[in-house]
């Protein structure tokens, strides 16, 4: 079963791919008869040098050899950036990544890591772990976001809480960019721990609960440490513009700081300032 998932997961991820292609931008023709957008499998076989039965086991998922210059070439014709192909390998050359497990469940944040968080005063900090679970914060990051403290724990989750939420719709401008960033990281954990049977139970429900999410998740969208400009309406502080950091934290629980710092030559930390010092004393 655990073999199915990450066969299923590098189909749907090479028709996304293809499908995002045109045949002009690599030296097809249009033509009036293509049935669906993109590329056809033969094209893409022809790009990378491989047969098209080869390329089309590996569409469809079947459980075939693929060496790391052949998906190189795969890559290649789709036109994939780094986070892309190191996604494609994650999910074509199965390394025998360690799934999830319960002992992982009570993360703790070290010391050095609370203090760099707390230190960040007036940039909003998030820590989460590989499912996107939130796992630590700041004050700035509950004065522009949400009191995750009155968010019961097993609720904090990202993925959930950005399609679930109507404070995240209202503040983020641009929510569906908002979102996105956050689908293309978590489609990097679920890359490489695709064996771990949570990820399909999870995106199953989103789907389920959310159309929203599952158009967006089949666009195949990856990026292992995005890099996003945002602008924020918050209620009271008004127009926010913040850049988001993606750093990842060495050890062996994945966890992932996202740094929400005061884009220069905006009036963003002074507003913020101002909220938490007025909410602090109210």
């Amino acid at each position: 079963m655990n073999a199915t998932a990450r066969l299923q997961a590098l189909s749907a991820f090479l028709k996304s791919q293809r499908a995002k292609i045109s045949p002009e931008s690599v030296g097809f023709p249009a033509g009036t008869r293509r049935r669906t957008p993109g590329l056809r499998r033969e094209e893409v076989a022809q790009l990378a040098g491989v047969s098209t039965t080869w390329y089309t086991w590996l569409e469809q998922g079947r459980d075939i050899q693929a060496s790391p210059s052949v998906l190189d070439c795969v890559a290649g014709a789709l036109k994939m950036n780094a986070d892309e192909r190191k996604y494609l390998y994650s999910l074509a050359i199965e390394d025998g990544s360690t799934a999830y497990t319960p002992e992982n469940d009570a993360l703790q944040i070290s010391p050095s890591l609370q203090k760099i968080i707390t230190g960040l005063r007036h940039c909003p900090v998030i820590v989460s772990d590989r499912m996107c679970n939130i796992v630590g914060w700041n004050q700035a990051a509950c004065h522009v976001f949400l009191d995750f403290d009155r968010i019961p724990p097993e609720e904090r989750n990202m993925i959930r809480l950005l399609f679930s939420r109507r404070e995240f719709r209202r503040l983020a401008v641009n929510w569906q960019q908002f979102a996105s960033g956050f689908l293309s990281m978590f489609r990097s954990y679920y890359g490489r721990y695709v064996s771990d049977e949570w990820y399909e139970r999870f995106l199953r429900e989103m789907s389920e609960t959310h159309p929203e999410f599952r158009s967006m998740w089949e666009h195949g969208q990856v990026s292992y440490a995005p890099e996003v400009h945002l602008e924020f309406r918050h209620a009271k502080a008004g127009k926010m513009v913040y850049e988001l950091t993606s750093l990842s934290v060495s050890g062996q629980d994945d966890l992932r700081l996202s740094i929400y710092t005061p884009a220069p030559d905006t009036p963003t930390e002074s507003k913020l300032r101002r909220l938490m010092d007025e909410e602090n004393f109210s």
